[in-house]
């Protein structure tokens, strides 16, 4: 499950910044930026935690009822 998880929202992700650069006006300097601080991050003390938040706020809205 947490693969799975993982590779969704990395499309998600870059969804988001692929539309940020196409209409909000995002330079793609600024989205290797920020690309590079994910990857500083994942190999960073943070890590466990950012990714303990992430599925726990996705079990979260997967457990919301519509």
């Amino acid at each position: 499950m947490a693969l799975s998880l993982s590779i969704s929202v990395v499309v998600l992700l870059a969804i988001v910044v692929f539309l940020l650069i196409r209409k909000s006006g995002l330079k793609a300097g600024h989205a290797v930026v920020c690309a590079l601080l994910g990857f500083y991050l994942a190999s960073s003390s943070l890590a466990d935690s950012i990714t303990t938040l992430t599925t726990n706020v996705a079990s979260m809205i997967a457990g919301l009822k519509f």
